[in-house]
């Protein structure tokens, strides 16, 4: 009983107030949220614009690098994957997602 008391009495806004209390006690909640959209949200969205900008601008001759680290240079581009060359002779398909990087264009 004592418990259900207490609760009521803290939820209870102070008289006199006008409910301006409950406003200003939004208000840290709202500056955090506003401090992850500049500081994490909106970063984030600019480079996986910028990705999805390169990966559709590959073209023959572009150098890129992979998630693996290997150096290759673009002999073909597909929907989903790339054709390049590793060494003289040596053909790989590669994952377009795996494309980290255009290292020269060609």
């Amino acid at each position: 009983m004592t418990l259900s008391f207490v609760s009521a009495l803290a939820m209870t806004p102070p008289e006199g107030s006008g409910g301006t209390g409950a406003l200003l006690s939004f208000l840290p909640l709202v500056l955090i949220m506003l401090v992850f959209w500049f500081m994490l949200i909106r970063p984030q969205k600019k480079q996986q614009e910028q990705r999805k900008l390169m990966l559709a601008n590959l073209k023959k001759n572009d150098r890129i690098v992979t998630s693996g680290g290997l150096f290759a240079t673009v002999l073909n581009v597909k929907d989903d994957r790339v054709v390049a060359t590793i060494a003289e002779g040596v053909k790989v398909e590669i994952a377009k997602h795996a494309v980290t990087g255009v290292v020269e264009k060609g």
